[in-house]
């Protein structure tokens, strides 16, 4: 994929993909590898669209109710392919292999595991799949690993409640957080409010969907309603300074994907989304690349559009590695070391040309 900017890259710059960095915003099925995809679907005689079989990335346009009905169709297809056990052990591995090539060292991956339940012989053997294909991908590739369980906010709350119990279940085995995703303009946060609850109280981190196709009040019911510590999106957060300061002062990090964001029609185009406008309010941010499989972009791509796009110097690339560190759930000594990495980074001489976005 390559994002247009309008502007040259730097002639020279340090290298995104060699910055520590944690990815905090990544959905599993959307994590697939595009020739994955094909192989699996090719196996179990899946027809796959155009958009998904080769090609540019679709622009999806989701702002509108035939744009998300489309991306929720190109991902529930890609869904289809993931049947055993093997299927997502190989998603895991190789999630965690990009990341480690993306600089990642520290990973925590978004699933709702009733999409793959009724393959898989139920919600306890699917989370059993997934954790343990976590912990092998983890050893394999040296990239730290968790889970966030999310809820699906088109389904009923008892069923949010059902997975915030599945997930506190689990906390020792590797689940750090609950979400709520899907199209935020439907239902009220509200509704999922005891779902939320039940995960807060079982230790996990609130960490649901907002501010991206709805306005700043989405996140606005995220905090007050749903008392998250994260917010997955959150960049419409810009158009609400009261809301912006919150963030600030309440240290809430917020998942931006700006890649994502142009794909979906949120912005028009890369230099659109607010990054600066978080940023300079002190909102802490962790660059996320949400569904690399439909948007063409993983998460060093992420890094080298903000720095193509919006000016970002290597210092501050370099502090938004460390908010993406700060942000994420991993134990203090692998935090510690990824901070040490990202000083030595900017420590470092710069590297020769930057590398464009990936293709």
């Amino acid at each position: 994929m390559s994002l247009s900017t309008g502007e040259a890259p730097r002639s020279s710059a340090r290298d995104v993909r060699l910055l520590p960095k944690a990815h905090l915003h990544l959905h599993f099925t959307g994590s697939m590898r595009p020739s994955t995809l094909l192989e699996l679907a090719d196996k179990y005689g899946v027809h796959l669209p155009q958009a998904l079989s080769g090609g540019a990335p679709p622009q999806l346009r989701a702002t509108d109710e035939r744009g998300w009905f489309r991306f929720q169709r190109l991902y529930d297809i890609a869904r289809s392919c993931l049947r055993s056990p093997e299927d997502i052990r190989r998603l895991v591995r190789e999630a965690a292999q990009e990341d480690a090539a993306d600089g990642s060292g520290w990973l925590e991956i978004q699933v709702d595991p009733t999409s793959y339940a009724p393959r898989l012989g139920g919600l306890i053997p699917t989370m059993e799949i997934i954790l343990d294909a976590v912990d092998e991908a983890a050893r394999e590739t040296g990239v730290g690993m968790r889970v966030l369980v999310a809820a699906n906010r088109m389904k009923h709350p008892l069923e949010a409640r059902t997975l915030a119990r599945l997930a506190v279940r689990y906390a020792d085995r590797g689940v750090v957080g609950f979400g709520l995703s899907n199209d935020e303009r439907r239902g009220f946060a509200r509704d999922f409010d005891r779902a939320f609850a039940i995960a807060r109280n079982g230790g996990l981190l609130a960490a649901p969907h907002g501010g991206e196709l709805s306005g700043p009040g989405s996140v606005w019911d995220c905090l007050d309603d749903l008392h998250a510590g994260r917010v997955g999106h959150g960049v419409r957060a810009a158009e609400d300074p009261r809301l912006l300061a919150r963030l600030a002062e309440r240290g809430v990090t917020c998942e931006v994907c700006p890649a994502s964001n142009v794909a979906l029609g949120v912005y028009e185009k890369a230099e659109d989304v607010p990054l600066r406008t978080l940023y300079e309010a002190g909102v802490p941010m962790a660059l996320g690349a949400d569904d690399p499989l439909l948007f063409g972009s993983r998460l060093a791509d992420q890094y080298e559009l903000v720095r193509s796009a919006h000016g970002f110097s290597d210092s501050e690339l370099a502090e938004l590695g460390r908010q993406s560190v700060r942000g994420s759930r991993a134990p203090l000594e692998v935090r510690e070391r990824l901070l040490e990495g990202i000083d030595a980074w900017l420590a470092g001489p710069e590297s020769g040309p930057a590398a464009g976005l990936r293709g």
